[in-house]
């Protein structure tokens, strides 16, 4: 697989996941929910609480020590490695950045 193919992959994937823990963010609780948005309102912090819950903890726990371990046995290199480190930080503190900019934006 070439490198532009792998990285069109790789960004489709994080546009992805960044779609499906932005959709549950904290913003949405400042509007009002239009009827019978009820159910999928709660699919979608089922979602949330699965992306982010114990599961998705040590997954991630998992893949930065394995990620580690590779990268100091030379198997990776430390670009690739510190992405994959990169990535846990963003997908975990999405709701932080969400509101970090939001309060920025709004001036406060």
């Amino acid at each position: 697989m070439t490198r532009t193919l792998q990285a069109r992959r790789n960004t489709a994937l994080c546009a992805l996941l960044a779609s499906f823990v932005a959709t549950a963010a904290h913003a949405q609780a400042t509007q009002l929910d239009p009827s019978g948005s009820s159910p999928i309102l709660s699919a979608v912090n089922w979602l949330q609480g699965t992306l982010l819950g114990n599961v998705a903890t040590a997954l991630a726990v998992i893949a930065v020590g394995a990620t580690g371990l590779m990268m100091l046995t030379g198997r990776i290199d430390w670009k690739r490695g510190a992405t994959v480190i990169l990535g846990c930080f963003i997908v975990f503190g999405a709701a932080a950045i969400v509101a970090g900019i939001r309060s920025v934006a709004a001036g406060g």
